[in-house]
């Protein structure tokens, strides 16, 4: 049940990994290898750095050309000279400059992109240079940027991702379940299944989708030890998740083609009403308007299935180059981008959420309209204010692969639930020492 970013916002990007490989060389060099500028950021605001994005610069240009004016004319002596780059090879850009001493003063980044470049000695420590504003973000937003084993944050929180279930409620009618009180919790979750799944003869699943990391954090599960030494999900509490998804698999109320799924072949699904329940944005709600009224008429909206109380969250952070050499002016910088003011403005410009403490409590967030993109909004803003980033900073692409693959093997019946997860630590606990 993963939530995807909305198309026009950057995605996680894949070549992570590739950052880490290229830039722990450059640790040894310290914060000052290339003569770099001071971690001190209580000088004189002034001078002239370079602030980069991820792929926003097609859709967003006047707003980020308003808050480069804005923040010129706050501190007279300043330029910023904004650069954008594309979505695709975004990672290997990072690490290309990193290693060239070239990254620019402020950097937009996710937080596995910062994790390499804070081990590296390239991203500022927030806490030590920036600590009196860590107040004005929700905290689940602030911790994002941690790094297991590493004292410190490296980025400001930025705008911040999530999205309701949906569920079809005349399925849910239809194998006798309350169609206004859809599952909360997974217990819940897997007992509507099974019912759906008896009463359907297995024709209809609940879910198309196999248990992600995130999943595993939702139900409750320890991911990773405190030092960021190891992975724990093969504990006991996910092995018992993941004997229950091969329950669910087994009766056929996970769908048979979820091993080979993908949001989108999972949105199709749902959308023929073939699945109950499936993650969406406001954006689905127009498509299912459009595509499949039937579908839209019987449409239900409700949280994210947790045990812990709180719902999974995607988030974008900005760094300070520790090499910078405008300290005070690029941690300024940094922090007008993603104060309340600035980020409520972008946040009405496109389906994100702003992670400063009280943004989500205006109007904007909390009252409906009657509108599809609202009703969504309003829903998913409402979790989002005690969200987390579930999602181990140090977990990469290539270790989401091998818990997929222990996934798979469990589900149809290959190894065991505790021999795929063991499996899948083991490769995973491999791929973080090599990195």
């Amino acid at each position: 049940m993963r939530i995807s970013h909305h198309p026009r916002i950057p995605r996680r990007a894949a070549a992570a990994a590739a950052v880490l490989a290229v830039l722990l060389p450059l640790s040894a060099c310290g914060d000052g290898g290339d003569g770099g500028g001071s971690t001190d950021a209580s000088g004189k605001i002034e001078g002239e750095i370079t602030f980069q994005t991820w792929n926003l610069k097609a859709n967003f240009k006047s707003y980020f050309e308003g808050v480069v004016d804005g923040f010129e004319k706050k501190y007279p002596g300043t330029k910023v000279n904004w650069v954008d780059q594309p979505g695709e090879g975004y990672a290997d850009k990072i690490s290309a400059d990193a290693a060239a001493g070239t990254l620019p003063d402020v950097v937009n980044v996710s937080p596995d992109l910062v994790a390499p470049l804070a081990k590296a000695g390239l991203a500022l420590d927030l806490d030590k240079a920036a600590g009196k504003y860590e107040k004005e973000y929700l905290p689940g937003a602030w911790k994002s940027h941690q790094i297991p084993g590493t004292e410190g944050t490296y980025a400001f929180p930025w705008y911040l991702n999530t999205g309701p279930l949906f569920y079809n409620k005349r399925i849910f009618k239809e194998a006798g379940l309350d169609a206004d009180k859809p599952p909360k919790t997974y217990d819940e979750l897997f007992a509507d299944a099974l019912k759906l799944s008896k009463k359907t003869k297995g024709k209809t699943a609940t879910l198309a989708n196999v248990p992600t990391i995130e999943d595993f954090g939702r139900y409750g599960v320890p991911l990773m030890d405190k030092e960021g030494t190891r992975f724990t999900f093969n504990g006991p509490k996910g092995v018992e998740l993941l004997t229950k998804y091969k329950e669910l698999y087994d009766a056929k109320a996970l769908d048979g083609q979820a091993l080979t799924a993908t949001p989108e072949s999972t949105g199709k699904k749902f959308l023929t009403e073939a699945v109950a329940m499936n993650p969406g944005s406001a954006l689905d709600l127009g498509k299912f308007k459009k595509e499949a009224p039937g579908l839209y008429k019987n449409i239900g909206i409700t949280p994210q299935i947790t045990d812990t109380g709180k719902d999974n969250m995607y988030v974008m952070g900005v760094m300070v180059n520790t090499r910078t050499k405008q300290t005070p002016a690029a941690v300024a910088f940094a922090h007008y981008v993603t104060d309340a003011q600035r980020q409520m403005s972008f946040a009405k410009k496109v389906a994100i959420f702003p992670s400063t403490k009280g943004s989500l409590d205006d109007p904007y967030f909390t009252k409906q309209d009657g509108t599809d993109d609202t009703r969504v909004r309003v829903a998913a803003a409402e979790s989002i204010k005690t969200a987390v980033n579930y999602t181990p900073v140090l977990f990469s692409e290539q270790m989401k692969i091998e818990l997929r693959n222990g996934v798979a093997r469990a589900l149809q019946g290959k190894q065991s639930p505790k021999e795929a997860l063991d499996n899948a630590v083991k490769n995973c606990d491999r791929l973080l020492k090599q990195s």
